[in-house]
């Protein structure tokens, strides 16, 4: 390929699905990948595309409640384009409901969805059935929301390389010759590292982040969220739990008896899954801008190179909107970044 209309450095969520939407634009893309697809946490286990709770809504939710509308046409694109799955489903989600307080609050939220989420999505109050396939409630109510979704974060990633290289991408991994014209970076950790280099103060860093993935078809049932954790049934046949979130860490990789302690409360919550096998144990970085928010925008002090980045646990459900924006700024000159979104954020 000759010198590509655009660059993207990092083959992670962010990367590639800003090299998509580029193509599917129109543009010539190379990706520039120094390890492996998903090197970093994009090559996780855990893939829940949850929302913000429908109230005090604001720039951010709203960015999220989009992307999380338009996932499902997105990734059958990448699917039909690439003809690699990439597990997505809209599954919902269960969450228990401890008191008549909180019973109370489900209710306010599920009369605001009604007008947030447009009609395209319920927030709903269930009662307990006593299913398998159910946490405990104390007060034998249930939050089921039919907006959550999950994807693979591995089978997404690579469905998004196949759907690429289908439609005429280059992709490198290694050492890539230097190029000119518009970069974009989007190396997670490594790359908030590197843009805070020569400043008074980081403007991010990593947290990581240990799941387990456990051998047990759960793939048609709606994902867990109890006591601050995720349980979701893949289409591979797995359940993943996660993720803890970890500011102090010497091993960014390696697992420890605090993933012992979400096997055991996943177990707990759901006794159905008290002999399932652990089929993986999963740690890795995951980037977290200053403002906690994506950190989109144009590379201070560095012309025509760009930064996608800090996707701290929300980097998946956000990607397909991220991708957008990043396109309209680095193609067309126009910028869609949300103010909340922005490089001045975490600066």
């Amino acid at each position: 390929m000759a010198t590509p209309d655009l660059t993207v450095h990092g083959a992670g969520i962010f990367g590639l699905s800003i090299a998509w939407t580029a193509l599917q634009r129109g543009a010539t893309v190379r990706v520039v990948e120094a390890a492996r697809i998903g090197a970093g946490s994009s090559g996780g286990i855990v893939g829940a595309l949850a929302p913000h709770v429908p109230e005090n809504w604001n720039s951010k939710k709203a960015f999220q409640l989009d992307c999380l509308l338009g996932a499902e046409n997105w990734w059958a694109q990448v699917q039909s384009a690439g003809g690699t799955d990439p597990m997505y489903a809209r599954t919902g989600r269960l969450q228990p409901i401890a008191d008549e307080a909180a019973l109370a609050l489900a209710h306010a939220r599920a009369d605001t969805a009604k007008t947030l989420w447009q009609g395209r999505a319920d927030w709903q109050i269930i009662p307990t059935t006593g299913s398998a396939w159910e946490p405990h409630s104390l007060s034998g109510w249930l939050i089921h929301d039919t907006l959550t979704a999950r994807l693979h974060p591995r089978a997404a990633c690579a469905a998004l390389v196949a759907a690429i290289t289908a439609k005429g991408g280059e992709i490198i991994l290694g050492d890539a010759p230097p190029t000119t014209g518009s970069q974009v970076w989007a190396t997670g950790y490594a790359g908030l590292l590197d843009a805070s280099h020569g400043r008074t103060r980081p403007i991010g860093t990593g947290v990581k982040g240990q799941a387990a993935a456990l051998q047990y078809n759960a793939a048609t049932l709606p994902q867990i969220f109890t006591d601050g954790l995720h349980i979701i049934g893949h289409g591979d046949g797995t359940v993943a739990i996660g993720s803890t979130s970890e500011r102090d860490w010497t091993d960014p990789t390696s697992t420890d008896a605090q993933l012992d302690t979400l096997i055991a409360k996943a177990r707990a919550a759901l006794p159905c899954l008290a002999t399932a096998p652990v089929a993986e144990r999963w740690a890795g970085i995951r980037p977290r801008s200053r403002s906690r928010a994506p950190m989109l925008g144009a590379w201070p002090d560095r012309p025509d190179h760009f930064i996608a980045n800090g996707g701290f646990k929300i980097g998946f459900g956000m990607a397909t909107g991220v991708a957008a924006c990043m396109v309209d700024l680095v193609l067309d000159g126009r910028d869609t970044i949300p103010d909340d979104f922005r490089i001045a954020a975490s600066i």
